[in-house]
């Protein structure tokens, strides 16, 4: 959410805003995971091991902990990695 809401705020759109928040807090079979201590730690390893930016490796990290079999991204990063576990 965070990167998709930096282009809306720096146009100062707030329809576009108003618009991501909508869709993704109604979006089906899509959970918002808090950051754990252990997520965390997770993080610092795969940024350790893989050389991930720590945006990357939470994002990886709170996959890891979710058993998703997927992550949709334009960010070529994760290729990095084979697949995502703690």
């Amino acid at each position: 959410m965070t990167e998709l809401l930096v282009p809306a705020y720096r146009d100062s759109d707030q329809l576009r805003v108003n618009k991501f928040y909508a869709l993704l807090s109604m979006y089906p079979n899509l959970d918002w995971i808090a950051p754990t201590l252990e997520i965390a730690d997770t993080a610092a390893l795969l940024r350790a091991r893989h050389g991930l930016r720590t945006p990357d490796a939470l994002q990886a990290a709170t996959a890891a902990f979710s058993a998703v079999t997927g992550l949709i991204s334009n960010d070529p990063i994760f290729e990095r990695l084979n697949r995502f576990e703690r």
